[in-house]
């Protein structure tokens, strides 16, 4: 079965495991560096940021740890009450154009969907270093689902699939702890 937009888009929990090898990604997207700022009062707080070594250009091969495309996020509860994020993610692509580059990114609490995104950048040219700017607005909680997200750490999860022109060439996995 091949995985689809339309597919995760109909998720109702984060998936057990990668619903594609590493391999898939044929157009060498390589993430190079990721920023989360809050966004408020004509003002930004930084976050979180991390940047790869500019030497580590090779990508990982399909035998390498589950956890070279998962991460884990300690934001604090003060996170959650911010009402727009930012992100910057830098990345460059190989020798292949990327035509309709689409990332949905599912955010879960539990086996209750918080919020889904769904971005797409129409085209990246070859062998290119790009950022891609994303702008958040957050989900208004329900308080006694606010309040469960903050009292259980790492039960708050996210599934980030990675589409070329319909086709799955990654999927990232997340955890956070908003305690």
């Amino acid at each position: 079965m091949a995985v689809t937009p339309e597919y995760v888009n109909e998720l109702t929990a984060p998936t057990e495991g990668f619903l594609c090898p590493l391999s898939a990604n044929v157009y060498k997207i390589n993430f190079t560096s990721f920023k989360i700022r809050a966004l408020q009062d004509n003002a930004e707080t930084l976050l979180f940021e991390v940047r790869k070594d500019p030497d580590d250009t090779e990508l990982p091969s399909d035998d390498s740890d589950d956890s070279v495309r998962s991460i884990r996020y300690n934001f604090g509860a003060a996170f959650l009450d911010f009402q727009t994020i930012g992100t910057s993610l830098e990345f460059t692509i190989g020798e292949l154009e990327v035509r309709n580059f689409r990332m949905i990114e599912r955010h879960y609490f539990r086996d209750i969907l918080i919020k889904s995104y769904d971005f797409t950048l129409p085209f990246v040219m070859p062998s290119t270093t790009n950022t891609w700017e994303v702008i958040y607005c957050m989900p208004d909680l329900d308080p006694a689902v606010k309040a469960g997200i903050q009292a259980c750490p790492w039960e708050t999860k996210s599934d980030s699939f990675y589409f070329v022109d319909g086709l799955l060439v990654m999927h990232n996995k997340a955890e956070y702890n908003y305690a």
